[in-house]
């Protein structure tokens, strides 16, 4: 199994709209995505660790597929769609994407 994690790193005074991300824009993806999606989540950031610090990312989107070819298959028609939405949750642009292999997962 892979997982694709979109991570959006934190700006001081920049706008991430966490509502929108959880309930409009993620769902669209899961939608676009469809039977090839085995799961996805997303993770909004706290702090680095000393309280009071800002994160290092405001916000993560993962997604679960059965390979990496698995997901290609479904992104390439739906990355127009999707990458149009951005502006809508963020002033950021697009966030930095890391696929890696689950090893272990519970």
């Amino acid at each position: 199994m892979i997982k694709v994690s979109i991570l959006y790193p934190y700006r001081e005074g920049g706008r991430f709209d966490v509502d929108y991300y959880c309930g409009t824009h993620m769902p669209l993806a899961a939608k676009l995505f469809g039977a090839a999606l085995k799961g996805w989540s997303v993770d909004i950031g706290i702090n680095a660790g000393p309280p009071g610090s800002p994160p290092p990312f405001v916000a993560a989107g993962h997604f679960l597929f059965d390979t990496i070819e698995a997901f290609y298959d479904v992104f390439k028609p739906a990355s127009d769609t999707l990458l149009a939405d951005i502006p809508n949750y963020t002033d950021g642009g697009n966030g930095k994407i890391l696929i890696s292999e689950v090893k272990v997962a519970h």
